[in-house]
């Protein structure tokens, strides 16, 4: 077992609310800067823009997550990950079944630019991602499961879209053996489930440093699938203990 760094809740330029710098070579880059060896791009509603940011972090040596950042229908938000970049981009398609399409004002809330390899703007999204979606919690922690992917609180210590603020407590239904912290002083919120914690990095700066491990079943020296093949079956392995 060898431990990996990880930030697991960053967004790029698509989510709105991100910096115009949080393109996927951008945050590439600075993960690694920073000491990062595991890191999942979780925007808004969206996972268009993990193709970019999978080429990016092969550049740096990084494993890339294909992830987002679900809104389910009371506004809590649910970060999604999953194991393969074709899952992701299945699940993103189905979910727009469930999006409301609100048009994005880019003059009051910014641009949401889909990108190419080398950060090259290939698209826009015209919906404001992060609007709430139409599914219900439970519905949405299904749904994310029905495509093999892993899902869990974000933010639980935080006021705004978190679990905890929004429904006073953890849900019998869905059941989660995972929720995420934007600080490990927090521990206790989490009530004994496997903690997650990433930094929601809406700019470069913001991006977590090599602070937070998770030890794998791989070693360093593995490539990129194998490594993230450990991850998930680590988080598994975390959410049967719970469901025990």
């Amino acid at each position: 077992m060898e431990p990996f760094s990880y930030d697991l809740h960053v967004h790029s330029c698509l989510s709105p609310c991100g910096d115009d710098d949080m393109t996927p070579c951008n945050i590439a880059g600075m993960a690694f800067l920073n000491g990062l060896k595991i890191v999942a791009l979780t925007d808004h509603n969206s996972c268009k823009n993990c193709p970019a940011f999978f080429t990016a972090c092969a550049e740096y040596g990084l494993v890339p997550i294909a992830g987002m950042e679900l809104t389910t229908a009371e506004e809590i938000h649910m970060v999604c990950l999953f194991e393969e970049l074709e899952t992701a981009l299945r699940f993103d398609e189905e979910l727009q079944k469930y999006r409301m399409q609100i048009k994005n004002r880019v003059d009051i809330f910014g641009s949401q630019p889909i990108m190419g390899p080398g950060d090259t703007v290939t698209g826009e999204d015209p919906w404001f991602l992060p609007a709430a979606t139409m599914l219900p919690i439970e519905e949405a922690a299904a749904l994310v499961r029905s495509f093999g992917g892993i899902c869990y609180p974000a933010h639980i210590d935080r006021e705004s879209n978190g679990l905890l603020a929004v429904l006073g407590t953890f849900p019998e239904k869905p059941v989660f053996g995972l929720a995420e912290l934007r600080e490990r002083k927090n521990t206790a919120l989490a009530e004994g489930r496997k903690l997650v914690v990433s930094s929601d990095a809406h700019r470069l700066w913001e991006l977590n440093g090599a602070e937070n491990f998770l030890h794998l079943d791989a070693s360093a020296e593995d490539g990129a699938d194998t490594i993230r093949a450990a991850f998930f079956r680590a988080l598994r392995a975390a959410e049967a203990e719970w469901e025990r």
